[in-house]
């Protein structure tokens, strides 16, 4: 087996001190069955990201995160990379144009949708008519719209065949994060819409029975913002779509920070994956690098590492420098950074000398951030094929000194 168990915790790749400290609270918290490391690990908010949890009867909203249902949606298109290469400067301003960026932002074309009526708002109602019309109205607003830190709009070529590919990546917007904050509140005996518990990155997970009203109602609601993001995904991925004049004939859509119910040896339980993808035998998923590195479409293998690793996977190259390290601290105040270890040239150079057409983004999300891809997926060749490798050719993201909170 690739992995090797350290304190009870399955390992995948190179341990991480500070994340696999993390996973070993995880897996004294509760009714744990497995604590889990994917080998894109790293420190995140009291699970691990690339850190994989499997509950009995429980589910943990520190574990989903703040960012509930964040994932990638990718498309192959019936158009060659070359046939729009001469254009692409012009397809990605467009992009940027068309596509809102950043935290806050609304969507100008207020995007109608039959998510507006699903029977899970009457969890927000239950909670009080402030809450469920408030969370409604931001939902409207940003449905539709991408957010900032490592989301993005990509388009790839496929190193096999030349073919244009579309890929996104984000999840449920403030209305997740609002989602999320509320039911932190809601278990630390506060109320839903006040300001977030204090966080404390190294804290125990919160966990909530399934059993219980609080737990339901956050099953129920985690699953709408699941719902949300998808239809997120799906509408800008055919704004791409039309802004390049073709269709999609292959889609691969999948979350990373969510939590499923799935059998396991027999019995059911709550698999908490943040920042790891799953990876049942035969299921498709999208695992994104860097801006200066390959992403791949991937299959779960029949095997029995996979099995043994909850069929779970990496989400992506995981990160090996801290936003601040790599930018330096902002001053709100005078809109100025200091300290950062990357240089605005140094990402440049990088991103150009890869050939990718880069719209944005900040030096906290450059390629020196990051693991090479194929180093993490190395680790878990025993669990994943590769379908399909691409290389980016078009990136776009927020700007680089967008407020993130969203806890990536």
């Amino acid at each position: 087996m690739a992995y090797r168990t350290i304190n009870g915790v399955r390992v995948w790749g190179t341990p991480d001190e500070g994340a696999l400290a993390q996973a070993k609270t995880c897996a004294e918290t509760g009714n744990v069955v497995q604590a889990l490391l994917m080998a894109d690990h790293h420190k995140g908010y009291s699970q691990p990201i690339g850190g994989v949890v499997a509950y009995e009867g429980q589910i943990s909203p520190s574990g989903v995160g703040y960012d509930i249902a964040c994932g990638n949606k990718a498309v192959r298109t019936p158009l060659l990379a070359e046939e729009i290469k001469p254009r692409l400067s012009k397809i990605m301003d467009k992009i940027a144009r068309k596509i809102s960026f950043g935290i806050g932002r609304v969507n100008k074309e207020r995007v109608d949708h039959t998510l507006f009526d699903d029977p899970d708002w009457a969890v927000y109602h239950a909670i009080g008519k402030q809450e469920h019309d408030k969370l409604k109205a931001l939902a409207r607003d940003q449905l539709g719209t991408v957010g900032s830190g490592n989301h993005f709009v990509d388009l790839f070529e496929e190193k096999e065949t030349g073919r244009l590919w579309i890929a996104n990546h984000f999840g449920s917007r403030g209305f997740g994060h609002k989602t999320a904050s509320g039911f932190l509140n809601l278990a630390a005996g506060r109320e839903f819409l006040a300001n977030a518990p204090g966080e404390h990155m190294d804290q125990a997970p919160v966990l909530l029975d399934l059993s219980s009203e609080v737990g339901d109602m956050y099953y129920r609601a985690m699953q709408l913002a699941g719902r949300y993001a998808y239809a997120g995904r799906d509408y800008v991925i055919e704004q791409v779509l039309s802004i390049l004049g073709t269709e999609a004939d292959l889609e691969v859509h999948n979350h990373h920070n969510y939590a499923w119910k799935e059998q396991h040896d027999g019995k059911e339980v709550v698999v908490v994956r943040k920042g790891a993808t799953p990876s049942a035998p035969g299921q498709v998923g999208f695992i994104g690098g860097s801006m200066g590195d390959i992403s791949v479409i991937v299959r779960g293998k029949d095997s029995a590492e996979n099995k043994e690793a909850y069929y779970s996977t990496v989400h992506g190259a995981g990160r090996i420098m801290s936003r601040t390290q790599a930018a330096g601290k902002m001053n709100w105040k005078t809109k100025t950074r200091r300290g950062g270890q990357i240089s605005t040239e140094q990402m440049m150079e990088a991103v150009r000398s890869f050939g990718v057409e880069l719209r944005g983004a900040g030096t906290d999300e450059s390629p020196f951030v990051y693991r090479k891809l194929q180093e993490v997926l190395d680790a878990h060749a025993n669990t994943i094929e590769v379908m399909h490798v691409l290389k980016p050719i078009g990136v776009c993201m927020a700007g680089a000194d967008e407020f993130d909170p969203y806890k990536d």
